[in-house]
């Protein structure tokens, strides 16, 4: 017996309107919150010179601070010196060099105020140009 003989069969659907709002909102999405690096940059042609490099290297104080607070400049001892004596120390170690390097070789115990201090007295000596000595990788 045949009891769905007058009923047609409806084939499933598909609504695909609903997908597109979501995609919609997705791709706005991206949109917005994507960034423009290539739009951000400066691009910058740099003028093209020729000249000799330097023919000597600058010379350089090498002042070493130890775990207790004594200074060394270029080996030779200050003890606990103040910023006035590490200034002197540091004017004499340059002599007539206009603009020397001041590298600075701290123990990695010794005080800030240490190291602060030597900075202090080469800015008074008027040596801007300060580095410091580091070590790559810890000890352990």
């Amino acid at each position: 017996m045949n009891f769905h003989r007058g009923t047609r069969r409806e084939d499933p659907e598909i609504n695909l309107i609903p997908l597109i709002d979501v995609l919609l909102v997705i791709l706005i999405f991206l949109m917005v919150t994507t960034t423009y690096a290539r739009f951000s940059e400066l691009q910058i042609n740099l003028p093209e010179a020729q000249g000799e490099s330097a023919k000597e290297d600058p010379l350089q104080i090498t002042v070493n601070i130890s775990e207790q607070g004594r200074y060394e400049v270029n080996e030779t001892m200050l003890g606990e010196a103040g910023v006035e004596g590490i200034q002197r120390a540091l004017q004499a170690a340059a002599g007539s060099q206009k603009d020397p390097v001041v590298v600075i070789s701290a123990d990695a115990r010794a005080s800030h105020q240490s190291v602060v201090r030597v900075m202090d007295a080469a800015r008074r000596a008027g040596f801007p140009r300060i580095t410091f000595v580091t070590q790559s990788g810890a000890a352990p």
